[in-house]
């Protein structure tokens, strides 16, 4: 249902791929970005670019349960940091790795940011995936 693809004549992508295939007549979700509040919508570590990612992970994770699917099944993700310095990107790229998101690989864009919106806000991410069958789960 799902195939990941590192284009040849490209550099190979650390922990991502160049494109992904999803077979027609599959069922997709594109999810709004999800962000660092925790359930009383308190934006959780407000200085901590590391500690607001698990949160986003997190949340992204409910979001995917919520429509029967999960971050093995994303195919794409946006993730945003507000940062101009490669070491916080890294940082906050290093969880999207650990989470599993990138066992796929799935493709993905990073992208250092003015602000975001919510104040304290540092990382959002926005995700399409796809929801399985329920054979497949």
């Amino acid at each position: 249902m799902i195939r990941r693809v590192t284009a040849p004549g490209l550099f190979p992508p650390p922990t991502y791929s160049h494109a992904t295939v999803v077979e027609a007549g599959a069922r997709l979700v594109f999810l709004a970005g999800a962000v660092p509040l925790d359930e009383k919508g308190e934006v959780v570590g407000p200085d901590d670019p590391v500690r607001q990612a698990r949160q986003v992970i997190a949340n992204l994770g409910e979001q995917l349960r919520a429509v029967g699917s999960d971050l093995a099944h994303v195919v794409a993700t946006d993730v945003y940091v507000v940062s101009g310095e490669p070491s916080v990107l890294s940082a906050v790229w290093e969880v999207v790795e650990d989470s599993g998101l990138s066992a796929g690989p799935h493709a993905s864009t990073l992208l250092g940011v003015a602000c975001l919106g919510y104040t304290g806000q540092l990382v959002e991410i926005t995700a399409t995936a796809v929801v399985p069958d329920e054979a497949a789960r």
